[in-house]
């Protein structure tokens, strides 16, 4: 009797599977699954992912150039080991700095992606509604 239902259920193409799962059964308390290709053509979701990607890509090249910039200035220049005032090289400054720069970073990320979040929520709504069919 097993082996009858599995050959059953392995007859039904994938397709198939996915348009069976995504109705909704009358009377019942089952969620219909998001179509997210219909989701990924819309104009909406591409606007969001081109405005996380201008935000994303420059952030994490800032980030990334002021790291490796500090092992590339103490190893080839003396740039940073003049004092800045008092025995306090521009060098522990610079390193401060990246912990404040750190810091900010996450704060200003946390921010625009509760931001991007509304705006998927937003999407996810609108496709709840019966728009990307």
């Amino acid at each position: 009797m097993a082996n009858n239902m599995e050959s059953a259920l392995n007859t039904v193409k994938p397709l198939e599977k996915k348009k069976q799962m995504s109705k909704k059964v009358s009377g019942s308390n089952e969620t219909k699954i998001p179509n997210y290709s219909a989701i990924a053509e819309s104009t909406e979701f591409k606007t969001l992912k081109r405005k996380k990607n201008k935000f994303i890509l420059p952030m994490t090249i800032f980030f990334l150039l002021s790291y490796i910039l500090l092992p590339i200035l103490t190893s080839y220049t003396t740039v940073l080991n003049n004092n800045a005032f008092g025995d306090i090289a521009w060098v522990w400054i610079y390193a401060l700095a990246l912990f404040v720069m750190t810091w900010a970073l996450c704060m200003i990320y946390v921010r625009r992606a509760n931001d991007f979040d509304k705006e998927a929520e937003k999407i996810f709504e609108k496709e709840k509604a019966g728009d990307y069919e």
